[in-house]
């Protein structure tokens, strides 16, 4: 994976990441409609993190996050510019959680079982390579969680096998095993296990879990 990521958003996910990669020894440039709002996050980051534009961030990037709520993400993608995602791992951190509130501890999607946020992404932009990564836990839990010496699973997916393999050395570095579930279509039961992930969390206040894929 390449030393220098931009990532699109600057949210509480964007920020946990972006601080992850730079302890991880990345140069990293957040993409913004607003810099002044990630003063404090730059300060706190240190010498290898920087704040840009959505654009200048996708730029700068040779490896892309895009960490927005899924009801932003065609317009991000769109200010970041085709031409700065072509060829690159686009790591998709979003969920496509509706502008509605969750039923029963249940959260609501703006999408079917029979297509993706990420499919609609990945065919919007052919010529990047998206991966499913990071959209099944909690932005406190991405990087180096602590269950006890325990690796948590991390399901990923895409259509392009490289772009997958430098996602799992990142999950690798992050303190994560990645489990990957194969095409863009694998995303339709990726991107529920938000919807699960979160259920213990509104009926219980219960957030400090990850999924394990056990086998034998």
């Amino acid at each position: 994976m390449s030393k220098k990521i931009g990532i699109l958003g600057s949210g509480v996910v964007a920020k946990a990441l972006g601080k992850g990669f730079v302890q991880h020894g990345y140069e990293v440039k957040l993409g913004t409609r607003d810099a002044t709002r990630l003063a404090g996050w730059q300060a706190e980051a240190g010498t290898k993190a920087q704040v840009g534009s959505v654009a200048e961030a996708a730029a700068f990037g040779d490896a892309i996050v895009l960490a927005v709520k899924g009801t932003a993400a065609e317009k991000v993608l769109e200010q970041a510019g085709a031409a700065n995602l072509e060829g690159k791992t686009v790591m998709d951190a979003t969920n496509p959680i509706a502008e509605a509130p969750p039923v029963n501890g249940v959260l609501q999607f703006f999408t079917s079982l029979d297509g993706s946020l990420m499919e609609r992404l990945q065919k919007a932009y052919p010529a990047a390579h998206f991966v499913k990564v990071f959209s099944s836990v909690g932005s406190h839990l991405m990087v180096n969680p602590d269950f006890g010496g325990v690796k948590p699973s991390m399901f990923i997916c895409g259509n392009d096998e490289e772009a997958k393999q430098e996602v799992a050395g990142v999950l690798d570095q992050f303190g994560w095993e990645a489990e990957d579930m194969g095409a863009a279509e694998a995303a339709r039961a990726i991107e529920p296990l938000c919807i699960l992930w979160c259920i213990p969390g509104f009926r219980s206040n219960q957030w400090a879990h990850a999924f394990k894929l056990l086998k034998l």
